[in-house]
């Protein structure tokens, strides 16, 4: 299995972005099942442009992707990238500037790389296992803040208003009380790269697929963090699921609250 991860992906996940950066102003969307759940064309385009792309450099690959059908037995294939496009595609309509583009690759089950890219700042995030997370190729490892220092950060679950919003806000209360402050990006890709260079020192959301945290899970990781989901357990790769992830401190005391 090749393994040149950055020096491949790199420039086909930076192109995908000048795909990103072409478009201007309120995006035509549609909308899919869930609540506020969009895909614009540029969704399409830039996932259509990566499987391509990636399929040139690494032809066995398989792939799960959000804006496609999935065979979930793809992900213990000796290769599998699990993308999305756009994350924050619903700041990306809007031209609110916090998206990303996120890529997880995934041997036999095993997450052996991630790269998360912000094309408004030129900000790409990587990590291969066991050789740590970079931005922009320069190191970055989680802080080292206790509780009561932490920006927190949490999404809101807006595709399951209905199911999780009283305990997701429920939630984030108990922690606000317990830390600095609170911040909410629309983005969770951004969130797992903004925690892993200690932007923030925290995040949770009660359900996200995985394509939103496959990359970021591996990201944290690798800079140092913790990432489970709100019970503690390890995540499965395959499902939706919650996620809670923090430096060594902050992932204790919150699940303790919790």
């Amino acid at each position: 299995m090749r393994t040149d991860f950055i020096s491949t992906l790199s420039p086909i996940i930076k192109k995908a972005g000048e795909i990103m950066l072409s478009a201007c102003g309120a995006k035509n969307f549609k909308q899919k099942q869930g609540d506020v759940n969009f895909v614009t064309e540029y969704d399409e385009k830039v996932q259509a442009f990566l499987i391509e792309e990636i399929k040139k450099a690494y032809p066995n690959a398989t792939f799960i992707a959000e804006e496609k059908d999935n065979d979930s037995s793809a992900f213990n294939s000796e290769l599998c990238f699990i993308i999305d496009p756009i994350d924050g595609t619903t700041n990306f309509i809007r031209d609110y500037k916090t998206s990303s583009i996120s890529i997880g690759v995934f041997s036999k089950g095993v997450g052996v790389f991630g790269a998360i890219l912000n094309p408004y700042l030129d900000e790409l995030f990587t990590a291969e296992k066991g050789k740590g997370a970079y931005l922009n190729g320069k190191k970055i490892t989680v802080s080292d803040k206790d509780l009561d220092q932490t920006i927190f950060a949490f999404g809101s679950s807006p595709y399951y208003k209905q199911e999780l919003g009283e305990q997701t806000f429920d939630t984030a209360k108990k922690l606000f009380f317990a830390c600095a402050d609170i911040r909410r990006s629309g983005s969770a890709a951004l969130d797992f790269c903004h925690l892993a260079c200690g932007r923030i020192d925290l995040f949770l959301e009660c359900r996200l697929s995985p394509w939103d945290f496959s990359a970021g899970a591996i990201i944290v990781k690798e800079a140092g963090g913790v990432i489970t989901d709100l019970n503690g357990k390890e995540l499965d790769f395959r499902i939706p699921q919650s996620i809670l992830c923090g430096n060594q401190k902050t992932h204790k005391k919150a699940l303790e609250i919790l």
